[in-house]
């Protein structure tokens, strides 16, 4: 089935664009979705969370955002979404968390500046171009700083996209027909071993995702890996009950074969007295 994860600017059409695309290949367009599902998971208002995404939140909600677990709780519900079958998924770092899914086809919509200004203007029906621009800004430095923040990328640069796509030439009809052109390569023909790739990325994501949601293992660095359907655990911890604990919350959480290699400072001292 598609898959398709598309980034995209305020006023850059990339939302027609999503549309477009999902309505072509009759697969669902995944967005708002996500929003009630990460705010049932933390425990807060959904408008909570879009103003965080979006860089509006206040000072306090800034300081009080648990910024860790949004980002590990959106990873596995984009991942899993993924795994659902075909769609066409926009926003939330989409583009970066399946970049490595050999059929997931990574496109980045943009326009200038002073193109996405005059849009937004009209269609929010303002003459207030200091307000417009202003908004404009402040999500393009939230989204800068989230997907620093989650991926160490700068999320501008060309070469993390399968396809850039600049509106202000490109029409929204002509986007969707040059995405739909990569979706159809064989290059981004689904695999056997592609949907391996994506069910591995599924379920570190989703241990990942368990670990921080108990109480006993929240705090633990430990990572997580999976190979072919193995789970790979790394890390030093303080002792064995910890090691088990992660084990436990892995398998929990749906790993049936787990390669511990999870080490104890407990066992490590043991070994030189």
């Amino acid at each position: 089935m598609p898959l398709v994860a598309i980034t995209r600017e305020m006023g850059s059409l990339g939302k027609d664009v999503a549309q477009g695309l999902s309505e072509a290949l009759n697969v669902p367009l995944v967005y708002h979705e996500v929003i009630d599902h990460l705010a049932d998971r933390m425990r807060v208002r959904k408008s909570h969370v879009v103003r965080l995404l979006e860089g509006s939140a206040g000072l306090l909600e800034r300081l009080t955002a648990d910024k860790t677990s949004m980002a590990i709780f959106t990873a596995d519900e984009i991942v899993n979404m993924a795994q659902n079958g075909g769609a066409v998924i926009r926003g939330w770092g989409a583009t970066h968390l399946l970049r490595d899914v050999p059929h997931a086809v990574c496109v980045r919509v943009c326009a200038p500046f002073e193109v996405r200004k005059r849009r937004m203007m009209e269609r929010t029906s303002t003459a207030e171009d200091d307000k417009v621009a202003d908004e404009i800004q402040k999500n393009d430095e939230a989204h800068t700083a989230i997907m620093r923040r989650n991926f160490q990328v700068q999320w501008t640069d060309a070469e993390h996209y399968d396809l850039v796509l600049n509106t202000e030439r490109v029409s929204v009809k002509d986007c969707v027909d040059e995405i739909l052109r990569l979706v159809r390569s064989p290059v981004f023909a689904e695999t056997d071993e592609s949907r391996q790739r994506l069910a591995d990325l599924a379920l570190a994501w989703h241990v990942r995702a368990a670990l921080r949601l108990s109480e006993r293992t929240r705090g633990l660095r430990v990572l997580v890996n999976a190979v072919k359907g193995r789970l790979v655990l790394e890390g030093l911890l303080e002792n064995a009950e910890q090691r088990a604990a992660v084990s436990e919350v892995a398998a929990q959480a749906g790993a049936r074969d787990i390669d511990d290699r999870l080490r104890s400072k407990d066992s490590v001292r043991a070994r030189f007295t």
